[in-house]
């Protein structure tokens, strides 16, 4: 069963309580400190609908947005004006017709590279596409979410034109999280139609990360907690890691 395919639909409405604005300041705010160049070549992976795309378009960059979701990026490119190059990649897959300032990805996109040999395909493909002193910066959810607040839970939400049922089943050996998604989305005719997705997710521990980085040859690696933009502790949720 593919992942944000119906979900593509009302992917938006459903994350309208995503701080993308605060995660936009933070990627300009780490840009800067690391002289990312301020009209530079951007490369987005997992753009999904295009939030962040556009907002870092706004904000002068020269974007290129990879996903792998056909119906994600219909929806981010339908309402383009801003001359973004959407591009459906998968991110472990990544070919590219030019090298860029500095990488990006939101919204624990690389949580989905269930093998560790996955990963660092992607941070590979990174690697070969940056520029000199380019810097790859991307966040991950903690090992400590997925036990202790996704688990074993189940989350739910009414709006007036869709509805879903989120439950989340994760393995504690394997490191893995189920999303097993059901949508109830509004039709023409005023019932509704019912879908279903499941998601994967894995856990990494930091030190796989930054082994794996370093593997696909960075060599100056920071971590942050996304909420705190310092040093996380052992109940940060997300995580930065700022490669270079």
């Amino acid at each position: 069963m593919e992942s944000y395919t119906s979900f593509a639909m009302v992917y938006d409405e459903f994350m309208d309580q995503t701080p993308y604005d605060a995660w936009h300041q933070n990627i300009l705010d780490i840009f800067k400190k690391y002289d990312v160049p301020s009209q530079g070549k951007i490369l987005e992976l997992g753009c999904g609908t295009g939030k962040m795309t556009r907002r870092l378009a706004s904000s002068g960059y020269d974007i290129t947005a990879v996903d792998n979701s056909l119906e994600m990026l219909e929806i981010a490119g339908s309402s383009d004006k801003d001359g973004i190059l959407y591009v459906l990649q998968d991110m472990a897959d990544l070919e590219l017709p030019r090298k860029v300032d500095a990488a990006v990805s939101v919204c624990d996109c690389m949580n989905y590279l269930l093998e560790e040999e996955e990963l660092f395909s992607a941070f590979q493909k990174v690697k070969k596409y940056l520029n000199p002193h380019g810097i790859f910066m991307f966040d991950m959810n903690s090992k400590y979410k997925y036990e202790h607040l996704l688990a074993q839970n189940t989350f739910a939400e009414d709006r007036e034109d869709a509805s879903f049922i989120w439950d989340n089943f994760y393995d504690e050996k394997q490191r893995i999280n189920e999303y097993q998604l059901s949508l109830f989305i509004r039709n023409q005719e005023g019932t509704y139609n019912k879908y279903e997705e499941v998601h994967l997710q894995k856990a990494y521990e930091q030190e796989e990360v930054q082994e794996l980085l370093k593997r696909a040859g960075f060599t100056e690696i920071d971590i942050l907690d996304a909420e705190t933009m310092r040093k996380p502790d052992e109940k940060t949720e997300r995580l930065y890691y700022i490669a270079g």
